[in-house]
């Protein structure tokens, strides 16, 4: 068995008790940006593996949700945000690079300036990691799409990357935010898939450790803020800050955020209409 996992502190929850062999994983873990994940999933190459939303929607014939399991905010994300040099209603024209390491991200940009902040801007793939941060800052642009760690680094007071590129953009929007001032529901930014051909048994022992694991960090959160601010740099108050905008249950609200975003993807043609197929449970004695 092969298992995704995004190297991004927002997964440290679902996989803190995996990392730390609290609990057990019968699958070998495989790390990746999510559009790196998507791509191993459509063509086989992993069994399990949390992927953007729009991969799900995009091939839901292929894959099997498993249940009460996402990365999901109800407001602020505060890791998936818009930094521009102007308002964002007055970037009808401009350049705004947008991440090639999320296609949820970038749908949802698009239905956002479309139809919040109505204006057509140019968008310009390229990378939104802290690294590429560091290289070019995004001066060849007029806003930028960052997701992730490194939308977190940007908006630390006093980090490296935030002193280096932060005054450039004056307008930021995290996009968490501005979909549920639209649609007053959350957003589901990342789910949990199984491929149809793996084998219910082994999808469902692999969904267990995934959910006992989360359910420890859940309860663990302090420490995994800790580690995660060792790991990005970003001040501890602020990645528990961070932590307490998440959610990784995808509770009933979440399902209607996330089938409002498909609704309105199918709508633009972005993605076939579908419905939500999940893992079914383990069955008992008959």
């Amino acid at each position: 068995m092969r298992v995704g996992r995004i190297p991004y502190i927002n997964t440290f929850p679902v996989y803190g008790a995996i990392d730390r062999g609290i609990v057990p994983l019968a699958a070998e873990l495989v790390d990746g940006v999510p559009t790196a994940l998507n791509a191993r999933m459509a063509r086989g190459q992993l069994d399990v593996s949390v992927v953007s939303a729009v991969e799900y929607a995009r091939d839901a014939e292929r894959y099997l949700l498993l249940p009460e399991l996402a990365i999901s905010s109800d407001g602020p994300v505060r890791s998936v945000m818009l930094f521009s040099s102007r308002p964002a209603s007055e970037l009808d024209g401009a350049r705004v690079l947008v991440s090639r390491s999320s296609m949820t991200s970038v749908h949802l940009l698009e239905l956002l300036f479309e139809h919040v902040w109505r204006a057509h801007p140019v968008f310009v793939p390229g990378d939104a990691e802290a690294d590429a941060l560091a290289r070019d800052g995004g001066a060849a642009c007029d806003a930028r799409l960052v997701i992730g760690d490194a939308a977190l680094m940007l908006q630390a007071p006093g980090h490296p990357v935030a002193e280096a590129h932060g005054r450039a953009y004056p307008h930021v929007y995290d996009l968490g935010e501005v979909w549920r001032d639209w649609t007053g529901l959350p957003f589901v930014f990342a789910v949990w898939v199984a491929q149809r051909t793996t084998p219910v048994h082994q999808a469902l022992a692999v969904h267990a450790s995934l959910i006992q694991s989360r359910d420890w960090g859940l309860a663990h959160l302090d420490a995994l803020a800790a580690q995660a601010a060792t790991s990005t740099g970003v001040p501890l108050r602020d990645c528990r800050r961070y932590f307490d905008g998440l959610d990784w249950r995808l509770s009933l609200r979440d399902l209607e955020g996330l089938s409002e975003f498909f609704r309105r993807l199918a709508l633009a043609g972005r993605v076939p209409r579908g419905t939500l197929a999940f893992l079914p449970a383990a069955r008992t004695g008959t």
